[in-house]
């Protein structure tokens, strides 16, 4: 059982992809809106949405996900956490919401996205890490959909699938408008991108950098901030 901030917690069954700097850092990277209606695509056992309702007590949040052991994982954090009147996780294919759902439902939408291309190479991967059910095109596809006009698409992914999360967000209407590097300490490569993407944005992009420890391997200010220390 993890602890998170203001008394929430978060029960992640065996098998189930683990609380992770990604989601701590994307969640502390989102900038929602008051009272804001988010789409968690891939949304596993509920973290995200656990991380953005600790945050902020306007949100309400929804997660799409396709495996149903996680999916129910999700709903027992869910009910102990007493948040039924403002969370929900739907078990579904995200590549669906185009044919399933109205679109512009959402002012904003979250995912922390499988990182690995789908092929024999990355077989050994869990499926929440492989692009086999999730690749970049549908996720951009459904967020588009998804979003109402000036929304926001937030994500984090790896470095070096930087130029291709661009590409495919302007390929389906979402500027890239705040790009935000991770590194573990400073002049060490770049470990994770958080991009956010502005369904009908116009073109400007504000780039941040930030580092988990200093010289001497001590917490950062933002290494406090990201898991609220």
């Amino acid at each position: 059982m993890e602890t998170l901030h203001n008394g929430f917690t978060l029960d992640i069954p065996p098998g189930c992809f683990p609380l992770s700097t990604d989601s701590m850092a994307l969640a502390h990277f989102v900038r929602l809106k008051k009272d804001a209606k988010v789409l968690d695509l891939g949304s596993g056992c509920g973290t995200l949405g656990l991380l953005l309702c600790a945050s902020d007590p306007g949100c309400a949040v929804t997660g799409v996900e396709l495996d149903p052991v996680a999916q129910e994982a999700a709903l027992e954090n869910i009910r102990r956490n007493g948040l039924a009147g403002r969370m929900e996780s739907i078990c579904g294919d995200l590549r669906r919401i185009p044919q399933d759902m109205e679109p512009g439902q959402y002012s904003c939408c979250v995912s922390n996205p499988p990182y690995f291309s789908g092929g024999p190479a990355s077989q050994g991967a869990p499926l929440a890490r492989r692009e086999d059910c999730c690749d970049l095109d549908a996720l951009f596809r459904s967020a588009a959909w998804a979003l109402r006009y000036g929304g926001d698409f937030y994500l984090v992914h790896r470095p070096e699938r930087l130029a291709e999360l661009c590409a495919r967000a302007v390929q389906h209407g979402l500027e890239p408008k705040r790009l935000r590097l991770l590194r573990h300490r400073s002049g060490d490569p770049v470990s994770l991108v958080l991009v956010s993407c502005r369904k009908g944005g116009k073109p400007g992009l504000i780039w941040e950098e930030i580092c988990l420890f200093d010289e001497t391997g001590k917490p950062t200010d933002a290494y406090r901030q990201i898991y609220h220390i």
